[in-house]
């Protein structure tokens, strides 16, 4: 197992400029008084497929050599990093297959397909989404770029929290959200060099708390097949990331449906921007633990906005 170092992030950096946004860094009063806290909100959802997947995709293919890329790049992914991985592929002029759950919001699959990925969609288990996978990279050769298990991966997505210290003069805190735990890798990979004062704190659903159970029992429980509105938080850690969650995750917070989708609506009305639910558990999270974030300067990565509209969870 290679664990990238900061001077894969920092190779990183360069490598994915040409790619990818320097993401915005959003301020609200009102949710700064709402919490006691001051939120720095750093927006991935401004990324051009709408999440920072996009990072460690762009990382990842653009590192490829010539006789790798002529064969594509494959994966797995409840949408995001299908999008991403399809958006870097697309700019390199090479194929792209992915695995998708065929309940994984039709906005992330027409994404997919805008960027020219190649959709097979499976069961939406861990089981399913892996043998699915196994068959299509056989028929493929396509390099296998995992969503988070990669280090090409998480150095990509460890350029996040780079750009977010810059833009702020640094942070108490920064608290992003964790399913597979490639953003909050990477954050932990950056910070842990860059400003190692800073605590790193994930944020989860209380109906796919496996990373929760997880970091309490000290090794790795993996649930096969979790419901809940956060999609892009239903995979389990894997041996990578629980490497950099076990020792620098200071501690992992849950939230319940109904508080994802009330930060989900404030987001929308206070800050005026798309924050889909698996970004939202994080602002839920504070919310929810006002005493433990007041008086500090705290960092929410805003993961993704791809939303579909037309199923909004206030509204079904």
């Amino acid at each position: 197992m290679y664990i990238p170092t900061y001077e894969d992030m920092l190779a990183a950096h360069v490598r994915i400029a040409p790619h990818i946004r320097r993401t915005p860094v959003r301020t609200s009063e009102y949710l700064n008084e709402l919490t006691g806290a001051e939120l720095f909100f750093k927006c991935e959802n401004f990324q051009e497929p709408g999440a920072f997947k996009v990072r460690g995709a762009s990382n990842a293919v653009f590192g490829l050599d010539e006789d790798q890329a002529a064969k594509g790049v494959a994966t797995h992914s409840s949408g995001n990093h299908a999008s991403c991985l399809s958006y870097a592929a697309k700019r390199r002029g090479i194929p792209c297959n992915v695995v998708m759950p065929y309940t994984a919001p039709q906005a992330k699959k027409d994404t997919v397909r805008r960027y020219g990925g190649q959709i097979t969609e499976c069961e939406p288990s861990t089981s399913s989404r892996e043998e699915t996978f196994a068959k299509v990279q056989a028929a493929t050769g396509g390099d296998f770029i995992h969503p988070y298990n990669d280090h090409r991966v998480i150095a990509g997505q460890g350029t996040c929290a780079k750009e977010f210290i810059e833009q702020t003069d640094g942070l108490d805190t920064v608290i992003a959200p964790i399913g597979g735990g490639g953003m909050i890798s990477g954050t932990c990979l950056t910070l842990s060099n860059l400003a190692p004062e800073t605590q790193v704190i994930a944020a989860e659903p209380e109906q796919a708390d496996d990373a929760y159970r997880s970091f309490k029992a000290g090794h790795i429980i993996a649930d096969d097949a979790p419901k809940t509105i956060a999609d892009g938080l239903l995979v389990p850690l894997k041996d990578l990331t629980w490497h950099f969650v076990s020792d620098h995750v200071s501690d992992i917070l849950t939230v319940s449906e109904a508080e994802i989708i009330e930060s989900m609506k404030l987001s929308w009305k206070h800050l005026r921007i798309v924050m889909e639910a698996s970004s939202s558990v994080s602002l839920a999270a504070i919310l929810k633990n006002k005493d433990r974030f007041a008086g500090k300067r705290v960092g929410i990565i805003i993961t993704g906005g791809n939303v579909d509209l037309d199923t909004l969870p206030w509204t079904t």
